[in-house]
């Protein structure tokens, strides 16, 4: 946790803030802060700056904090993910988030097992539980959007026209013979497919709507690679 990040009810006061959950047993646990040192802290979807620690008891802590600068600047990334198993896909919303990434869909495929989509994961508090600890890590501040597309086609021909405008829209694709470019200036649109990727007929699909079918080699790599692999490419 290189970012304690606050929400207004953490306030007490005007600048005070007092806490008690996980937050309060990283520092006092983890960290092992006393009283009169200085964290970087954060407010949610706000700016960033410095808590002092003002008390530090056996069930709370609090810090008078200063916000003073802004976020780091977001990924102009939009992700449109093929809905990875649930072990992955925490670990993939952990790296979105520290990447900067703020919008990702999460989508069907062919190859993606109907299961996934019951898993307690995509609940609203356990998808946003690892976007948290993402910006945490990235000392950021504003909270990426999750949109969940069960449906292939109606979100391929409805919405990704919508989403792709304006921007340089991408599939990954293993076989593809375009190469993925690199320091693209402006903002993409990125999809990625299952594990084994998109069947060709979803590759059509996006294709069709002026995707670039790219690739970054003929090396089979497991999702969570990719997706930081494609966006430090990319930005």
């Amino acid at each position: 946790m290189n970012l304690i990040l606050l929400s207004e009810r953490d306030y007490i006061g005007a600048n005070t803030v007092r806490l008690s959950d996980r937050r309060f047993q990283h520092v006092a646990g983890i960290l092992r802060s006393s009283a009169g040192d200085v964290l970087s802290v954060g407010l949610l979807n706000g700016p960033v700056g410095q808590g002092t620690i003002t008390r530090l008891a056996a069930d709370a802590l609090e810090l008078v904090v200063v916000l003073d600068r802004q976020p780091p600047a977001p990924l102009p990334v939009t992700l449109l993910l093929a809905l990875p198993r649930p072990k992955m896909l925490r670990r993939i919303l952990f790296t979105a988030a520290t990447m900067g990434v703020k919008k990702i869909y999460l989508m069907n495929a062919a190859r993606v097992e109907k299961s996934f989509w019951k898993s307690p994961l995509l609940s609203e508090e356990r998808l946003r539980e690892q976007l948290m600890l993402g910006l945490e890590q990235a000392e950021d501040t504003l909270m990426p959007g999750v949109f969940l597309r069960p449906l292939f086609r109606p979100f391929a021909e409805d919405e990704v026209p919508g989403i792709a405008k304006g921007t340089l829209p991408l599939v990954a694709h293993p076989a593809a013979e375009e190469s993925c470019p690199r320091d693209v200036s402006g903002r993409i649109t990125l999809a990625i497919g299952p594990e084994g990727g998109f069947v060709p007929y979803e590759i059509e699909c996006f294709i069709a709507e002026g995707f670039h079918s790219v690739s970054i080699g003929r090396r089979l790599l497991r999702v969570e690679t990719v997706v930081p692999a494609l966006l430090s490419r990319l930005c």
